[in-house]
């Protein structure tokens, strides 16, 4: 038996008692509500001739009656459905749940409601059961829907990206900070030579208090000492070892900031070149401003560690060792005495560090929500304004700023708590040398100069371990950093290039879609066995509703996301065969919302083709009809236009984007509402420009507009995801169907508009 779920062998043995044999079970599936809502388990089981479904005892097997309860059966209940009368078996999805239908001769029947946690089998039963229903050999990869698994196997969570199976709670964080180590491999001598320099650096400041204690009171100021009366000569050697240490501390310092800063930037590099070798699905979910914190902030805080954070360290590590082994020298009953709360410290850290981790990350997460906001707000400006939404914009800032205020200020108080608890912990070393070393001092068992180097080394013991208690908060807060940094690098794009990729040279520019389903989230497809061919030069018109799936089309010609069944061709070569920058090169797009980079319009013009000449780039913007209103600006060619291309209008944009569509020349064209919401002689000015850009070229045009859809030598009709009518401009009048009644009430809307107007 193949199955989704393992049965009981109780649900086995009703099924038997029902007619399904083990051995003829093709699927089986377990839902985790019964169809009052409530949490219950339902099995549906699939053989070649009929749907079964087990309601388990406790379980309700319809919805309960208004007003009163629908009482569970105390045994198993099964239903049989024969395929027979099955017209489609199919998933419906609502808000937090879902129900598994059966269209039973032509009525619709709920047969068994689940939680989104098992969408994903009921969608995979779902196909498997139509493709027994049709008469179609069922396949082990139907079993499976391709995606990797969504739950973290050790602790049963969601990732938090699903592309990239890695669990925050369950990740090893040493491994973690081994891996980003591992960035500074290709400047092993540098830090071989900083590790060397802090060695050097700390024997020296550990040889100071030495002098300044044991050696000035001991033996030069005490009388009959080794050096009695050498004030002069001490102080200079104590002044030639600060400066040595300082110079040595320079040295590193510059060779260390040298080699962080080369690293971070190498960093930022490889985020963002991962972030453009993502496939559109990683960003369709994703807000601007948190990707923005993840290449610059998240870089910058790893640069922070590194730069001010490891260095001090691995130098204060070196000092408290160098001074704990000073101390035991001069004498070790002392020294343990002052160790004593040094374990409690211990102790302390390693139960505040769980907490700080988590205060850390909500922290971050609640300040790239507040980013994001902000970016939308300024981003989305002109909106705003247009509605008189300012109140709106600052209540919802404020929101987000409540929630960054409210995890600041928890982490503020956590912090503010713990690292004077241990500072106190800490200074409690002193009073331990004051009251056992002053006692031992006055019995004469230990010579003065020895308890002052004592307190200078405790003294200087002091610095390190509070810096120890802080590096922990940095070294959460930049492994929170280079997690997200990972989540970049790691994941995988849904759209890869296959090792030994087709090469189309040159293309001719033939399409197929063959029976192609797509679906943007797992069971709600969006495009339903669509098959169409479009000959090369020819030019094919898509018309539907909003939402249809017009615009899901062009994304999987372009291969933006790959589908899920089928197959889309060009030149008779599936696109998942083809090198992508192959692809790509012989694809123009001319969108609705057109957009333009900061920078000249002659770079925005030969964005596809950097190496254009000058002349080039006029004879585009010429055939778009923008060369006319380019001269009339200040600097021409030359003129420095905003990121979004404030300093220009729509149609002017349009016109630039066009230009740049006929300077990329390629052999397959999208015009996706290209002359949207512009005024009739723009407009004018833009059909003939799309005019000439679409001669040679196989063209698909998306337009609102039926009637600017008339030069197009088909017209595929789609509605909710599928292809319901195809013909010429004529032939679809003829049929008085969808599209004609679209053309109908295009008609009625215009018709007001001038009576209006």
């Amino acid at each position: 038996m193949k199955g989704l779920d393992t049965p009981p062998r109780s649900i086995i043995d009703v099924l038997q008692r029902a007619g399904a044999n083990e051995s003829d079970l093709i699927a089986v599936v377990a839902g985790d509500l019964d169809a009052g809502g409530r949490y219950g388990e339902v099995w549906i089981a699939l053989t070649a001739s009929d749907l079964f479904v087990v309601w388990s005892p406790g379980t309700g097997s319809r919805p309960p009656e208004k007003g009163g309860s629908q009482a569970c059966p105390r045994e198993e209940q099964v239903e049989r459905i024969p395929l027979a009368g099955v017209d489609e078996v199919t998933t419906e999805h609502l808000v937090g749940n879902g129900f598994l239908v059966a269209t039973v001769r032509g009525e619709a029947r709920r047969l068994c409601q689940f939680t989104n946690s098992r969408a994903r089998a009921f969608g995979i039963f779902a196909r498997i059961a139509e493709k027994v229903r049709k008469g179609e050999e069922v396949r082990e990869e139907d079993y499976t829907d391709g995606r990797p698994e969504p739950f973290c196997p050790r602790c049963g969570r969601l990732y938090p990206n699903p592309d990239r199976a890695i669990c925050p709670h369950c990740m090893d964080r040493r491994a973690l900070t081994w891996r980003v180590l591992s960035f500074f491999g290709e400047y092993k001598a540098h830090v071989a030579a900083v590790i060397v320099l802090m060695i050097i650096g700390s024997l020296l400041s550990l040889i100071s208090p030495y002098i300044n204690g044991r050696i000035l009171f001991d033996e030069v100021l005490t009388p009959g000492g080794r050096y009695e009366g050498r004030i002069l000569e001490v102080i200079l050697v104590m002044a030639a070892f600060s400066l040595a240490s300082i110079g040595v501390s320079i040295l590193h310092a510059r060779i260390n900031a040298h080699v962080t800063a080369h690293v971070v930037a190498g960093v930022k590099a490889r985020v963002f070149a991962a972030l453009q070798r993502l496939s559109m699905g990683f960003f369709t979910n994703k807000q601007t401003g948190g990707l923005m914190t993840r290449v610059h902030s998240d870089a910058s805080h790893l640069q922070y560690f590194f730069h001010d954070g490891v260095p001090y360290f691995i130098v204060n590590l070196l000092q408290i060792i160098g001074i704990i082994i000073a101390m035991l020298l001069l004498s070790w009953r002392l020294a343990l005495l002052v160790l004593i709360p040094v374990p409690l410290i211990v102790l302390v850290l390693k139960k505040a560090f769980p907490r700080l981790w988590r205060l850390f990350t909500r922290r971050w997460r609640a300040t790239r929500g507040l980013n994001a906001t902000i970016n939308d707000a300024l981003t989305g400006i002109r909106v705003v304004k247009a509605f008189g939404k300012e109140r709106e914009e600052i209540q919802r800032f404020s929101r987000r700023n409540e929630i960054v205020y409210g995890v600041s200020l928890q982490t503020g108080y956590y912090t503010s708590t713990l690292f004077p608890m241990v500072g106190l912990l800490m200074q409690a070393g002193g009073l331990i040398v004051w009251s056992f070393g002053g006692w031992q001092a006055l019995e004469g068992s230990l010579s003065f100069g020895t308890l002052m180097t004592f307190v200078y080394y405790l003294g200087m013991l002091y610095g390190p371990l509070e810096f120890m208690t802080h590096i922990v908060d940095w070294w959460t807060s930049a492994m929170n950093s280079a997690h997200r940094i990972f989540e970049i690098l790691d994941t995988v794009p849904q759209v890869a290039e296959r090792p030994d990729p087709v090469r189309l040279r040159p293309m001719r520019g033939e399409i197929e879609l063959s029976d192609v389903t797509f679906e943007y989230e797992p069971n709600r497809p969006v495009l339903k066995n669509v098959s169409f061919h479009v000959k090369p030069g020819e030019m094919i018109g898509l018309v539907g509703h909003s939402g249809a799936g017009k615009s899901t089309i062009t994304n999987v010609i372009c291969r933006f996301y790959d589908v899920q069944r089928g197959a889309v061709k060009i030149d008779g070569v599936d696109v998942r065969d083809l090198a992508i920058a192959d692809l790509r090169a012989q694809i123009g797009i001319v969108p609705q919302e057109t957009f333009l980079f900061r920078g000249t319009i002659a770079e925005n013009i030969a964005y596809g083709r950097p190496d254009a000449t000058m002349e080039e780039i006029i004879r585009a913007a010429k055939a778009a009809n923008a060369h006319d209103f380019i001269i009339k600006l200040p600097d021409g060619y030359e003129t420095v236009i905003g990121a979004h291309g404030q300093d220009l209008s729509g149609g002017e944009k349009q016109r630039i984007s066009i230009a740049r569509a006929i300077l990329h020349n390629p052999r397959i064209l999208i015009l996706d509402e290209a002359t949207a919401s512009l005024d009739t002689e723009t407009e004018r000015q833009i059909q003939e420009a799309l005019k000439r850009l679409v001669q040679g070229r196989t063209t698909i045009a998306i337009a609102h507009r039926l009637s600017t859809l008339r030069d197009a030598d088909r017209l595929i009709v789609i509605e909710k995801g599928e292809v319901v009518e195809m013909g010429t401009h004529e032939e679809l009048e003829a049929l008085q169907g969808v599209y004609y009644r679209l053309r109908e009430k295009q008609k009625e809307a215009l018709a007001i508009r001038g009576i209006a107007g």
